[in-house]
């Protein structure tokens, strides 16, 4: 988001909330009046309309208000921002919050300022002017909550400012702080200046926040941080809401067309390994007539946050993006998140498919998985501080993505949780092994044969597709210019799909019998094919050449099944919200989950509220949004409107 679109969203939100500063003639100018005073139950419930603490969230108030410093280790959607923002407003004194994406600074602040309390980010997406403005308000006392980038902290002009005579920093809170550690999957240098600053503020207590971190980084983080004797949180990995989906890499643009349309409508992220991917991929949805954005640094400024705008507002379904995207995304709505190539690291692949599903609801997270991944990875890390590092953490990955158990329960034991449990306790389909079963060891010996003699005597200089083609007995002009089709292998495998020839290929790929080349995926046969091929051996490899089989069981629930009625009246309720919720958003100029999330919606739909004090008791609806929105949603549920 640039300069021109925060301003926009910021005039906007201060509209929003001066019309409704007249319903709160108790509220002094860091938000509501008495926090300091009220209980953070209290003030969950008032400021933030939510009626109980998540695991971990209350003991991690109780720890910063008795100014103990604390590690809290969360997944995301886990509600760590509350973690901080409930102590801001009952001590006198001023939070600072560490973010590494100007982003994520104006996504927080805008929804903090949506709840009445006053907040503010110094930046370089400000005019000196705002620049200004903000530094003197946050000197008189008027800002609860600043939020700085790891540099913008370290810069004079900030410095200067904490340590202004009128300003008391009562409490230090770095997000990302996986970000400090050389052992995390996105290691910052500016984040290692963080404990030379926490020198000059001795006495505010520090709170470190992350969503993936293992023990290492976990240790890292404490003794990078100097934080003494800290308490240190760690809440279960699990995300019971989102189905873990991996599947065969064959034809990504029309396995990605495949399942957005059986999701059509819902908001969903797909992340590429490389710009040119992303275009591609992104024209191709467009053309399928779906909504869809691009987004990666090959892009200006300027369209990047336009894009990321459009995406955020609900006015694009779909943000096809390098993993340039997303690490300060608060949008809720997120239903899915794909992956056409693999990422490099568990802990990349956990945070970026957290950006599903944060509202709780069921969400999908589907990983396109083939061998040729791994080597693009090793080409671009090869090179890099710690090549035996990287590896480690590209095996753990490849070991998921062929895991043959349960992937809920591989990805829990990578960051050492373990479940004796087969699948979540609400649902036991939590993902596709769960639901399809595992590809067991299947005899593909004389399929395999076919195949490897048709690599050796078409010369090991083509990819699988043309292999599949001559097997299949193909005429095209390619295989009748090589005069391939004179070859004995040619139309010997006609007894299979195309697709099983391909599936056949990545297996032997996988287990050594083949290698695939960088480039142009050329096959070669290995010393271990060739063994296998002359001695006729055995060969058993974990590929079904048949049908994919039907699901075990019916394979999760719809998002509106499982949090609202199903009743008319329910449906009525539920889809006039959401299209008022887009009006009203469009008006403000802000995305409509400011007004309220997904799940809030559902709430009113189900509860159905006659009166303000009913309308306080839905999920997310605290006093100020029941104020200003509730004539209107009253009048909705009223089927007035």
């Amino acid at each position: 988001m640039d300069a021109v679109s925060y301003n926009l969203l910021m005039d906007s939100v201060k509209k929003l909330t001066d019309q409704t500063s007249l319903l709160f003639s108790a509220c002094d100018s860091t938000g509501p009046s008495g926090a300091e005073h009220r209980s953070p139950e209290q003030i969950l419930k008032s400021v933030f309309g939510y009626d109980s603490f998540r695991p971990h969230q209350r003991e991690i108030i109780q720890n910063v208000l008795d100014g103990r410093d604390t590690l809290a280790i969360m997944p995301t959607g886990g509600g760590k921002s509350l973690c901080y923002q409930i102590p801001a407003l009952m001590m006198p004194g001023l939070t600072v919050v560490i973010s590494p994406l100007i982003a994520l600074m104006q996504d927080q602040v805008a929804q903090l300022k949506s709840a009445g309390i006053e907040a503010s980010f110094l930046n370089s997406s400000m005019e000196w002017s705002e620049y200004l403005s903000a530094m003197e308000r946050i000197k008189g006392g008027g800002v609860k909550l600043l939020y700085v980038s790891p540099e913008g902290l370290n810069s004079a002009k900030v410095r200067d400012l904490l340590n202004d005579g009128n300003i008391s920093v009562d409490c230090i809170t770095i997000d990302e702080a996986h970000c400090i550690s050389e052992w995390g999957h996105d290691f910052r240098p500016d984040y290692m200046e963080i404990a030379e600053i926490r020198k000059q503020f001795p006495r505010a207590v520090c709170l470190a926040l992350t969503a993936t971190a293992t023990e290492q980084v976990r240790k890292d983080i404490i003794r990078n941080l100097r934080m003494e004797s800290p308490a240190e949180l760690v809440a279960s990995f699990d995300r019971p809401n989102i189905y873990l989906d991996v599947r065969r890499k064959k034809n990504i643009s029309a396995q990605v067309l495949d399942f957005i349309m059986e999701h059509k409508g819902q908001s969903g992220i797909v992340y590429c390994f490389s710009r040119k991917q992303v275009d591609d991929l992104t024209d191709a949805l467009r053309r399928a007539h779906i909504k869809a954005s691009n987004y990666h640094a090959g892009l200006s400024d300027q369209d990047r946050a336009e894009h990321q705008s459009e995406f955020i507002k609900d006015k694009t379904d779909i943000m096809v993006a390098t993993i340039a995207f997303g690490m300060g995304i608060n949008k809720p709505n997120v239903r899915f998140v794909i992956h056409t190539d693999l990422p490099k690291s568990i802990e990349q692949y956990y945070q970026e498919i957290g950006r599903a599903g944060r509202d709780g609801l069921p969400a999908t997270a589907l990983l396109l998985y083939g061998y040729g991944d791994v080597h693009k990875i090793r080409y671009f890390f090869s090179g890099s501080a710690d090549p035996e590092k990287s590896e480690r953490l590209l095996q753990e990955m490849v070991g998921y993505a062929q895991s043959r158990m349960c992937r809920r329960r591989k990805l829990l034991a990578y960051f050492g949780e373990h479940s004796s449990a087969d699948g979540p306790q609400d649902t036991d389909l939590c993902c596709d092994i769960c639901a399809y079963g595992a590809e067991e060891g299947n005899d593909v010996t004389i399929p395999a044969q076919k195949f490897i003699s048709c690599v050796l005597r078409t010369g090991e200089r083509f990819g699988a597709s043309y292999i599949a083609d001559v097997l299949m007995g193909s005429s095209g002009r390619r295989i009748l210019e090589n005069r391939h089709n004179g070859l004995s292998t040619w139309g010997i495998g006609k007894d299979l799909r195309r697709s099983a020839w391909l599936d056949l290929s990545e297996a032997l790929v996988q287990d050594g019998y083949l290698f695939k080349t960088m480039e142009h995926s050329v096959l070669r046969v290995t010393e271990k094919g060739s063994s296998a091929l002359k001695n006729r051996s055995e060969i058993i490899l974990p590929v079904n050449l048949s049908a994919r089989p039907e699901p075990l069981k019916t394979k999760g629930v719809s998002v509106r099944r499982a949090y609202a009625a199903e009743d008319e009246e329910s449906s009525r309720i539920a889809t006039e919200l959401r299209v008022w919720r887009r009006k009203t958003a469009d008006e403000e100029n802000i995305p409509p989950y400011v007004i309220f999330g997904d799940k809030t919606l559902f709430d009113i739909a189900e509860k159905k509220p006659a009166s303000l004090n009913e309308l306080r008791n839905c999920y997310g609806i605290g006093e100020l949004k029941a104020q200003r929105f509730g004539s209107s949603v009253l009048r909705i549920v009223r089927g007035e409107y």
